[in-house]
Order: structure tokens, then sequence, then C-alpha cells
């Protein structure tokens, strides 16, 4: 059993991982400062904490106070067209804040740190199956920021009994088959939850940022990960570190790509109802196709997923949608 710090435990993906962490008895203190996070996706049996990553002192006094051996480290701003727009916030949230918390666990001597990273370090990769031995050529202030984070992460393990586990996300979705969380943020950019509430009438249309691209039917073509495979990843990092595995990088994804009028059937097949659409331009940077090679993920820490029909996505991602005010 590992007794764990969750930061970012209220938000989107933070929240499943409280979930499973307490599934299988580990003990979990949550800290978030809420500004994106909803207190009411943090599992009662957890301990929560509002606070920031960036407080040194408070940081080090739960380390030390709740004998935290671990930490698992969402917390950080994620849309990219605002770190455009905004880059000091991505900068601030994501690198500065990250080298806080990394220095009060230094100073706590605590030695396994699992991170949340992103398939954007990428950037416009020349291959379509992107391998963790693709170029990092990010191309916005949020992959710059997540890539920066990875760097401090490689160079503390050099020089400390620190070990990491650094996991690029591709497309996340879906939400929690028990129903007890999921994506909540109501202006989340998320595709398949903007395609739910354009189903639903929530949003007018959803907006398909191109359909010119070199792709079978135009428009961009990603590999959407269910949220449940994501966590499973997560706990197989923290569980090898455990077991003394050395520091590394891992790929999130399915190896599969899906396009934006793909997604768009997928979740009209499930709901019953047609997604209104709105075509546009595309978006400046946005590769026309970003898939993952997950085999080192399977061969290295023997993650299996289990929830990769897309349809089973879209479901759990309907559903919570549909049930949210």
């Amino acid at each position: 059993m590992s007794n764990v710090l969750v930061t970012g435990g209220a938000g989107f993906i933070g929240s499943h991982m409280t979930y499973a962490l307490l599934d299988r008895g580990d003990e979990v203190t949550v800290l978030d400062n809420l500004a994106t996070g909803v207190r009411s996706l943090v599992a009662q049996q957890a301990d929560f904490i509002e606070g920031d990553v960036a407080d040194a002192g408070l940081v080090r006094d739960i380390l030390r106070g709740r004998k935290i051996d671990a930490v698992i480290h969402f917390a950080g701003s994620v849309v990219v067209p605002e770190s455009v727009a905004d880059p000091l916030k991505y900068y601030g949230n994501n690198t500065a804040a990250t080298r806080d918390l990394l220095e009060a666990c230094i100073a706590e001597r605590i030695g396994r740190f699992v991170f949340s990273s992103t398939a954007a370090v990428y950037g416009m990769p020349d291959e379509t199956i992107v391998t963790e031995e693709t170029p990092t050529a990010p191309i916005n202030p949020y992959g710059r920021s997540k890539l920066m984070t990875e760097w401090m992460l490689r160079d503390i393990a050099k020089a400390h009994p620190f070990r990491f586990v650094a996991l690029r996300y591709f497309n996340v979705a879906g939400a929690d088959p028990a129903g007890r969380t999921g994506q909540s943020t109501p202006r989340a950019t998320h595709l398949i939850k903007r395609a739910c509430q354009a189903a639903l009438g929530r949003a007018p249309a959803l907006d398909i940022f191109g359909t010119d691209f070199s792709t079978p039917d135009g428009t961009g073509v990603r590999d959407y990960i269910h949220i449940s495979d994501l966590i499973a990843a997560h706990l197989k990092a923290l569980d090898a570190l455990a077991n003394g595995a050395e520091s590394d990088v891992y790929n999130c994804g399915y190896g599969r790509g899906l396009s934006v009028r793909e997604i768009v059937q997928a979740v009209e097949r499930v709901a019953g109802i047609k997604v209104p659409t709105r075509e546009g331009p595309r978006r400046p940077g946005d590769p026309a196709m970003l898939v993952a090679d997950s085999g080192k993920l399977k061969r290295t820490l023997g993650w299996t997923p289990q929830h990769g029909d897309i349809d089973e996505i879209v479901k759990s991602a309907f559903e919570w949608e549909r049930r949210l005010a």
C-alpha cells in the first residue's frame, strides 16, 4: 500500500486517479487550488487540502505530516489556445509551480514521482505514428511548459535519489464506468465532450477546425484513450517505481487514429441524436494526424488496455454529460 499525494486531484484525470488508488487500498491526499477543479469530484475517502503546489511550505507540511511516499502530479493548465494567448500563465502554473513542488519533494526525500505530460511535446512530427524516440519539438507554450518539466525531472533524477515516470497523453476521453466522476469543466475543449454537449443542445454546434487535411475524410485524426486505461497506466508506473524501476517516459494511446468526423458518427450512434457541426479553417499548428506507438508501455510496464472501443469511450462520456446540470 502506498501513501500518495495527488496534485490536481479535483480535476478530470486527477479525480479518476484518486478513485483508482482508493479502490485498491492506497491512502490518498488530494491537493488542488480549485482554479479549474471541482470539489465534488474528489472521493469522500480522500483527504482534501485546498492549496497550491507552488506553496512550498504547505507542500512540505503535507509530505512530512502525512508520511507521503509518492506523488502523482496533475495540477496545471491544459488549454493549448489559452497558452498561446497567455504564455506566462502556463510557464507559471506548469513549469515554475512544478519546480517548487519538486524542490519540496527533494527536501522531504520523496523518491517516486509520476508526471502528467502530453503528446504536445512532439509538436508536428514528421511521422504519424509517434514513439518516445520521436524528436520533441513543441509548437506552443503548453507543450513547451510540459517538456521543460520533463527536463527538470531528468536532471533531478541524476542529482538525487529520485525516480520518475512521465506519461505522455494523447487524447483522453470517457468517464468513470461507475459514474463517480467525469469531465466537468463546462468550457473544456476535448472533442468528445464538445460533441456530446452539441448533441444535448448545450452548445450550438461542434466546431470542426479544418476539412482539407491529407486524411481519408479531410478532418484531423487523433488517438483517443479511455480515461480508465490511462489511469491503469499510472498505477503500473507507480508500482514499477515502487519495485525499483528506473526513470522513464511513455506514450499513452492505442496506436489507432480516428478522425473528427468518425468521432461525430460515434456520438450520433451512441446518443441517437444528430450532432450539429460548424466547419471552419484549420487552427495554426494542428497536425493532420497524431497517433501513439504505446508498445514500450505495454512491453515494459505490462499495460494492457481494456476500454479501446470508441463506442464504449463515447457512451461513458455521453452518460456523464447527460447527468450534468
